[in-house]
């Protein structure tokens, strides 16, 4: 399967069948993003476990998104491998998911390479967002849920 197939097929599963979708609670923060170029919307509720800072777990990341299948399947990507994962594991993984939408296959080392093993398997579909770098239009609405992540990540800190 090429990475185009794998794109979209990827996009099409997560839109149709979005994984934890729903706001839950208890939850210690929300927060909101809008894409303004496109209307793409998504609140993020974030509840951390028991722990003290990059060790804290998210022991629950439950999400409402609105919009084009591009964002709702990215956020439900993202919350699919990170939830039971620790604050430092999100950070790394937005990091890495930043440079897989952003990076127009400029950069010569696979950015799940650089994570923990078990963190690059948890974010096995993330690589087929690799194709939303051709679109520098569709990059925001990839990154809108990660956005929302990294707020909610710097308000619980």
């Amino acid at each position: 399967m090429d990475l185009q197939e794998l794109y979209r097929e990827t996009i099409l599963e997560h839109s149709r069948r979005p994984r934890l979708a729903g706001l839950r609670e208890p939850f210690d923060t929300e927060v909101h993003q809008v894409n303004p170029v496109c209307g793409d919307e998504v609140t993020l509720r974030l509840q951390l476990g028991p722990g003290e800072g990059g060790d804290r777990p998210l022991a629950d990341v439950s999400y409402d998104a609105a919009g084009c299948s591009i964002s709702q399947a990215s956020a439900s990507v993202m919350v699919e491998a990170l939830t039971g994962r620790s604050v430092a594991d999100a950070a790394l993984a937005y990091a890495a998911f930043h440079d897989i939408v952003t990076t127009r296959g400029t950069v010569t080392v696979d950015p799940l390479d650089l994570l923990p093993a078990d963190l690059a398997d948890a974010l096995g579909d993330a690589p087929a967002f690799a194709g939303v770098a051709r679109y520098p239009a569709r990059v925001k609405c990839a990154l809108l849920g990660w956005t929302a992540l990294r707020q909610a990540l710097v308000e619980t800190a």
